[in-house]
């Protein structure tokens, strides 16, 4: 009977005042008694339809017996429909969806491991350049496929959340929203994490209140976060010291159905913290690092996949990456850098030990700072010796005030090595400029003992006789017209090395933490 297609309808027609859904159709004597509710007064109505009328409203609804449809848009509709349902049909159905090339290791993890759990609470530990992003990349589009996943949060550090997000779009055609201190103040009065369904966001921007309190009251689908080592918390004891960035870690644990941590270092050395990362996936299922240890040596993790890049291979079971031969070249310092590395340690060491009798944190910090650089190389300590001496001379200037107002603490971040390197640097130049001096005459002690050790440690810079030089110079000669990738941790000592090298003739490119994406992508990075 056709009348009774109208049940559970919503129509909007004259007979009515407002738009209706149909409760129920009867017959009653050739014609047909319609039971609508009103559905803004939420009123009942009954009316006494013919048969006629009921024809009128399921051609306002399309719905009555007609082959008049458009056809393409009928084709169309299928081929939703089919799409819709192609995951099982194909098992690899989002790779064909997508624009990557996976390799072996890839699909394993994504189809062999990840998408056989009904709930997916996992640590994914290649090695570097395993690519983690495509296979989280087909993790999320498989998801979405099966009708599971549609609210989504990316959690990366705050130089990655673009990458992620261009990543994302050109591979997968994902668009995703970056949830930073713009986004949130372009959205004063409501809610950025529950107004969009794909947002990727940093570490140190979700960590902060009130955001991570915004956090709490929203649920997600799927989390994913990079560089999932990042969320810290040490044992001291029977104490446990949880870092900002693991109680953000323990919000998104409780707020998310699937989490799915990244990360190549992923144990750092220290069982009892890599064990207290897995207690944000799955708590408690390891009580103590020795049983940690004991399943990891069992190969019985359930909730860790970690590759090596030698164990990579391509679908012919070629390897992926040349072999890696690791060794340590030893040297001996010049003379004249001996000098200069006990002088600068005797420094350091003799302010270090006050900083810390004086609990003085900051500066205990600038001296692991200075000496950090002075392994690095001679032209990075020299840069920290000069700027150092500027900013204690200047106060010198300013010496009434080395009286009345001492230096203040500034509050250090947890993880000084985990900011990104523009934030780092920042910090590290503002702690060069703080001092122990409590007087005049201290503060124009250390000034000396500073003029004395800038000097020669500008005269070695000039010099360009560093032995570390020298040891790069020598393997450069020998793997020829080959490329070699050299890191640094201090820019003074990235930028020494680039024009040394020019000078040398060699073509030099290089990258650092402050480059915006587009730079590092005409770099080649």
């Amino acid at each position: 009977m056709q009348a009774d297609r109208l049940k559970g309808k919503q129509i909007h027609a004259p007979l009515w005042p407002e738009p209706v859904q149909i409760l129920d159709v009867r017959p009653v004597g050739g014609r047909f008694e319609i039971a609508a509710e009103l559905l803004k007064s939420k009123r009942l109505s009954k009316l006494v339809l013919t048969a006629k009328e009921i024809e009128e409203l399921l051609k306002r609804l399309g719905d009555a017996s007609s082959f008049s449809g458009n056809p393409n848009l009928f084709a169309l509709g299928t081929e939703a429909h089919r799409i819709r349902l192609g995951y099982a049909f194909d098992p690899y159905f989002a790779v064909w969806a997508s624009r990557v090339d996976p390799l072996p290791h890839q699909l394993e993890a994504v189809y062999g491991v990840l998408l056989r759990r009904p709930k997916v609470r996992f640590l994914l530990a290649d090695d570097p350049g395993a690519g983690k992003t495509i296979m989280a990349g087909l993790f999320l589009k498989e998801l979405k496929y099966r009708g599971v996943v549609q609210r989504v949060l990316i959690v990366t550090p705050a130089n990655l959340t673009d990458q992620w997000r261009r990543e994302l779009k050109e591979k997968f055609n994902e668009t995703f929203v970056i949830a930073n201190r713009g986004t949130a103040n372009a959205r004063f009065g409501e809610s950025l994490w529950e107004k969009e369904n794909q947002i990727i966001t940093s570490l140190d921007f979700a960590k902060r209140e009130p955001y991570i309190e915004e956090l709490r009251s929203v649920r997600w689908d799927l989390v994913i976060v990079d560089e999932a080592h990042k969320l810290s918390a040490t044992r001291y004891g029977r104490e446990i010291k949880r870092s900002q960035r693991y109680r953000l870690g323990e919000v998104l644990s409780e707020t998310s159905t699937h989490l799915l941590f990244l990360t190549a270092t992923p144990h750092q050395g220290d069982a009892e913290r890599f064990r207290l990362l897995l207690d944000l996936l799955e708590p408690y299922l390891f009580a103590t690092p020795g049983i940690l240890e004991e399943a990891a040596r069992a190969g019985e993790n359930p909730i860790l996949l970690r590759r090596l890049k030698e164990d990579m291979t391509d679908f012919e079971e070629k390897p992926l990456f040349p072999p890696r031969r690791v060794f340590t070249p030893s040297f001996r310092l010049s003379p004249s850098e001996k000098l200069l590395y006990d002088s600068v340690t005797d420094y350091v060491r003799h302010y270090f030990n006050r900083a810390l009798d004086e609990k003085r944190r900051n500066v205990g910090l600038a001296m692991t700072v200075l000496q950090r650089r002075l392994a690095s190389s001679t032209h990075a300590i020299a840069s920290s010796l000069e700027n150092r001496l500027k900013r204690l001379q200047k106060l010198s200037e300013e010496a009434a005030r080395v009286k009345s107002e001492p230096n203040q603490e500034e509050e250090l971040p947890e993880n000084i090595d985990d900011l990104p390197e523009e934030e780092r640097w920042a910090l590290e130049d503002r702690l060069l400029k703080l001092t122990l001096a409590r007087n005049y005459a201290e503060l124009q002690a250390e000034i000396e003992k500073l003029e004395d050790l800038a000097k020669r440690a500008r005269t070695l810079a000039k010099l360009e006789d560093d032995t570390k030089l020298k040891e790069l110079l020598k393997v450069l000669e020998k793997i020829g017209n080959e490329k070699l990738l050299v890191f640094t941790e201090h820019r003074d000592t990235l930028h020494f090395l680039v024009n040394a090298l020019k000078r040398r003739g060699y073509q030099v490119t290089y990258i650092e933490g402050g480059m915006r994406l587009e730079d590092r992508i005409e770099r080649g990075a």
